[in-house]
């Protein structure tokens, strides 16, 4: 077997590690609800995919920049998320994981629909100078927007879990998610915390949807293998573990680069790669990198 050059494997580590902080970022949602609700949100491609198709229409009409546009897209997307878990999902919580699961999966077949209907089947994708530009760390070119990307996991990891630990719904959400009947006992609010759960969800989704939309481009049909590559990342670090998706994702990232570096294996098979580094560290550790052991 031919070894990549000591450069290119080089540089296929560094930009398996910052491109794994963009899988972070599209997976900390999913993440997030799972952790919180036991949900699996089916939907959560489809999120990513209104942040991009959200995006891409501000730049259309107003010229926003599509970091920019965050600035809008972030609490549209929560104001409109937590009345709709509250209305569509939260009467089903708590009454059997089946109901909510195929009403995330409606609500994706109904949101692909709408995004064909509304802005056809073609590949669109995000303009801005640094979706392009590339920087210089120590002799490795490097894409912009995949430094952009880790800047943003790393930020947004952090901001999380200061805000579970730190403020009075992010208790609420904490115990929420340990004992939902104890919680109600003990006064919190179960019903509310899922809504900001699941509104919180929806927000990173949107931030995933536009650094994806700056980096690789995207059309209906693309929230599926976003939500694949996410649930690689979220069983990988562990289900529900904050770390263990950051973590998850920089490996993720790494496994995919370096093994597309060599000679033989090439850029098609990133994703194979990716899955079969994912199911071995799985028959080594089944409850993930950071799941809970009991």
């Amino acid at each position: 077997m031919d070894w990549p050059s000591g450069h290119a494997l080089a540089t296929a580590l560094v930009t398996g590690l910052l491109l794994g902080g963009l899988f972070t970022v599209t997976a900390l949602g999913l993440s997030l609800v799972f952790g919180v609700m036991r949900l699996i949100n089916l939907v959560h491609g489809e999120l990513l995919l209104v942040g991009a198709f959200f995006a891409f229409e501000l730049g259309l009409h107003t010229g926003l920049d599509p970091l920019l546009s965050l600035v809008v897209i972030v609490p549209v997307v929560f104001l409109v998320a937590y009345p709709a878990e509250r209305i569509l999902l939260g009467p089903l919580i708590g009454k059997g994981a089946e109901a909510p699961l195929m009403t995330t999966f409606g609500l994706s077949i109904i949101l692909v629909n709408l995004f064909v209907l509304v802005f056809s089947a073609d590949t669109r994708s995000l303009q801005a100078s640094y979706a392009t530009d590339s920087i210089q760390l120590a002799g490795i070119d490097i894409p912009l927007i995949y430094a952009i990307s880790f800047g943003f996991a790393l930020a947004l990891t952090a901001a999380t879990h200061l805000f579970l630990q730190r403020t009075g719904y992010g208790r609420e959400i904490r115990a929420a998610a340990e004992d939902a009947g104890a919680a109600e006992v003990l006064g919190v609010n179960v019903a509310r915390a899922y809504g900001i759960t699941y509104a919180l969800g929806a927000s990173f989704a949107a931030v995933g949807g536009v650094l994806v939309g700056l980096a690789f481009g995207f059309d209906p049909s693309s929230g599926t293998s976003w939500l694949l590559t996410g649930f690689a990342v979220v069983v990988l670090g562990g289900l529900g573990s904050l770390k263990g998706t950051l973590v998850g994702g920089l490996l993720l990232g790494v496994a995919e680069s370096v093994g597309a570096s060599f000679p033989q294996v090439g850029d098609g098979y990133r994703n194979f790669i990716g899955f079969m580094v994912f199911l071995v560290i799985l028959a080594v550790r089944p409850r993930g990198l950071y799941g809970r052991t009991g």
